[in-house]
């Protein structure tokens, strides 16, 4: 993707740009979430990290956001369900990660309480609707708006409902 902007932002993992308290991958994973809103990638970016880093933890704060993606693509594409049974593990596992949300500069209440609102949503069968995550820390949030940026893509607008690459990426990646 190209940047729509003629402003010269630093390059992703140049020394200008780097917010040395975060993995790359994981500010990568931010920015897919809030501005791609590319799901899928957010799960292919982050699981890749998590294999380098802690593979076998099933309980890593890693996995637990790559369940929340793939609970958005899931509801996105209308697989409700799916979407359902990731969200509910999520909640049920929250608390185990508790401490590491702000270290990731996250509100972790408010995380939950988006959670919660998300599975109350899917259970009204109401459909899919983008939600930013809470952001605590603003340089992570600068780091992520820049990348945004930097991609051409506008940090917190919508899904694009009409990409169909995007919506079923799975599907279409090896065409």
């Amino acid at each position: 993707m190209s940047a729509k902007s003629t402003t010269k932002l630093p390059m992703v993992g140049s020394k200008e740009w780097m917010n040395d308290m975060y993995p790359r991958a994981y500010i990568e994973f931010l920015a897919h979430f809030h501005g791609t809103r590319d799901y899928f990638e957010c799960h292919e970016i982050l699981e890749e990290y998590w294999k380098e880093v802690d593979p076998r933890n099933q309980s890593s704060i890693w996995v637990w956001l790559i369940q929340i993606a793939v609970a958005m693509y899931h509801d996105r594409r209308g697989n409700q369900k799916g979407a359902r049974t990731l969200v509910q593990r999520c909640l049920r596992k929250k608390p185990e990660h508790e401490k590491e949300l702000p270290l990731l500069g996250l509100d972790g209440e408010r995380l939950e309480k988006q959670l919660q609102e998300f599975k109350a949503r899917l259970d009204a069968e109401v459909p899919y609707r983008s939600w930013n995550m809470p952001i605590i820390d603003m340089k992570l949030l600068k780091d992520v708006h820049l990348l945004c940026q930097q991609w051409g893509a506008a940090y917190g607008s919508p899904s694009n409902m009409t990409d169909e690459f995007l919506v079923d990426k799975h599907k279409m990646r090896n065409q």
